[in-house]
């Protein structure tokens, strides 16, 4: 079975030949199965897995938005029970005698028998991803805390009738405590709704608890000020801060395992009016290293991605405000070029994942290691490939500029809006423009939009206004149709499931380094670029439009952030949209 998985995998471009046979490598090394690794490495998507699991062992698919647990056996099974081996029942046939669960993987036989046991009903087997059993599990039982067990811990005075600092620690970090339990049901539940961040936000009259999906926040949760103190208190013990300071801002991480996948966590607290508000970023180790089309690569950009890559020597830059995904991307590229024969060498603030082969180097201004004061040291490692996580000061943009012409491919990204003005932003630093136009092998804008739920999107057709804003002329958008949001069971309500990238690339060509050497301006330097075929972030956002990927409006909230820096959306007759 193992074999004819990765076959499958290969011949539909889930997994490259090479991964494939780096994956039969680990299994005599580790005596784990190609399931075990695959899940664990993160080459393929739980979606890819399953679905090549289905064919190999002919087990169907199930999708278990809408699915519960049967009434008949619903106080025979614990949760702890279900979420231990992945399984959830959720049908029973008309006899009364066969009950169908859901399984992650076909060769479950120990849940399988387990169910069978306790319940007295033979079990038949469906396949569903573990994400979506999980959330099943957190559906039908709830997660965190009942409501009763909060008021019986507010009412025994937990923090804020002047406990002291070691009292909170002490009532903090008791594993059966209910605080301990409602922070560790917050994290999993944020991440099985694929959260990125989670807000706890202290109000005059309520905790506030946001998750950031697919870069939108939204409320899932309010409790009594009352457990504000142990909150915070507890998720301070959990990151190594101080549970006495409470005057100033504090930063801190730690790791937490949900659904077996470890989890990186950096917390930040924030002292306000009402109290310390806390965020916790969470970051899948795995989930930052894609297939470059699931990236949303692809066509023109893939092949001018791949050929900077490919070079010897130069600077890639990567822009994009926070949270475009230039994290993703760098380490997308990292992880292609990482082979025996390349030293790779990176200097990162803060690492966020860790890739075996790469040396990375974490930067700390306390011992006054600083990027510039690392990369200095770096190039005395004999590097091949260098990446700077962010290019913060002049300093540390020259020397990456030098190491660029003496030979080394440098990786790095810059806080800009578009492709023409990083140029300008790396002339107003003191690079000499020679030197940009020497150094420079490529620069990749980008941005992520929200991609339409394919289950429930609908049908939309233009409005007048909505085809000037595409830059589409009165006749064009006749017979066009595009796609909104409409929301379902499966996507939370959200109408969007998903995120994608969308990118900006200008390749170093000929006429590009000479407009560079000679100090032109940005706009001439997006011309000239446009001209050998650069294609904008807006023209980018607007194929997705009518290709079904994503919506109008996700586009507008799109160029709504990025009006004070991005040049008008052009119409496809070289007008201008009036939008």
């Amino acid at each position: 079975m193992n074999e004819r998985l990765l076959q499958y995998l290969v011949e539909h471009r889930y997994l490259s030949a090479g991964q494939a046979e780096f994956i039969r490598s680990e299994q005599q090394r580790t005596g784990k199965n190609a399931r075990e690794l695959l899940s664990d490495g993160g080459q393929v998507s739980e979606e890819q897995l399953i679905e090549a699991l289905s064919f190999v062992s002919r087990v169907p698919v199930v999708r278990l938005y809408d699915k519960t647990l049967p009434e008949i056996v619903r106080g025979q099974l614990r949760p702890d029970m279900l979420r231990a081996n992945t399984i959830f029942p959720f049908e029973i046939d008309e006899a009364g005698t066969t009950l169908t669960v859901a399984v992650a993987d076909p060769m479950n036989m120990r849940g399988r028998d387990m169910i069978a046991l306790v319940t007295h009903l033979r079990v038949r087997m469906q396949l569903a991803t573990a994400s979506e059993i999980q959330a099943a599990i957190d559906r039908v039982f709830g997660v965190g805390v009942s409501k009763a067990a909060i008021d019986q811990y507010i009412n025994q005075d937990s923090g804020e009738g002047g406990a002291t600092p070691e009292e909170l620690s002490q009532q903090a970090d008791v594993s059966s405590s209910v605080i301990v339990v409602l922070v560790n049901s917050l994290i999993e539940q944020a991440v099985r709704r694929r959260a990125s961040d989670i807000h706890v936000e202290p109000g005059p009259d309520q905790v506030r608890v946001r998750y950031r999906v697919d870069g939108v926040l939204f409320t899932v949760n309010a409790y009594d000020t009352r457990l504000l103190s142990s909150i915070v208190t507890r998720i301070k013990i959990m990151s190594g801060l101080d549970i006495s300071e409470k005057r100033k801002p504090q930063d801190g991480r730690c790791t937490s395992i949900v659904d077996g996948v470890e989890y990186d966590i950096r917390v930040s607290t924030l002292p306000t009016v009402y109290g310390e508000k806390s965020v916790l970023r969470l970051a899948q180790k795995k989930a930052l290293r894609r297939q470059k089309s699931a990236l949303g690569l692809e066509g023109v950009a893939l092949e001018k991605f791949d050929r900077m890559l490919a070079k010897p020597n130069g600077v890639i830059l990567v822009t994009g405000p926070t949270g475009s995904g230039k994290s993703t991307t760098m380490y997308t590229a990292l992880s292609e070029l990482n082979r025996e024969d390349v030293n790779i060498v990176t200097v990162e603030d803060p690492v966020e994942a860790n890739i075996d082969g790469v040396n990375q180097v974490q930067v700390n201004p306390k011992a006054e290691l600083t990027f510039a004061v690392a990369l200095r040291s770096i190039l005395r490692q004999d590097p091949d490939i260098i990446m700077v996580g962010e290019i913060r000061d002049a300093e540390t943009a020259a020397i990456a500029m030098q190491a660029s012409i003496t030979g080394h491919l440098v990786l790095t990204t810059l806080h800009t809006n578009d492709t023409a003005s990083s140029v300008m932003r790396l002339m107003d630093m003191g690079i000499e423009s020679y030197l940009i136009a020497d150094a420079t092998t490529g620069i990749i804008a980008q941005r992520l939009l929200r991609r339409l739920c394919p289950h429930c999107k609908r049908p939309h057709k233009l409005l007048p206004y909505e085809a000037r804003f595409l830059g589409l002329a009165p006749g064009e958008a006749r017979d066009i149709t595009v796609y909104e949001p409409e929301g379902c069971q499966r996507c939370g309500g959200a109408g969007y499931y998903d995120r994608i990238g969308v990118y900006e690339i200008m390749e170093m060509t000929p006429r590009v380094r000479a407009l560079i050497a000679e100090n032109a301006t940005a706009a001439e330097l997006r011309e000239a670029a446009l001209s050998d075929g650069m294609v904008t972030l807006q023209q980018g956002a607007r194929d997705l439009v009518l290709r079904g990927i994503t919506s109008i409006a996700e586009v507008q909230r799109l160029s709504a952030a990025d009006a004070a820096g991005e040049e008008p959306w052009e119409r496809s007759d070289g007008g201008q949209s009036d939008a």
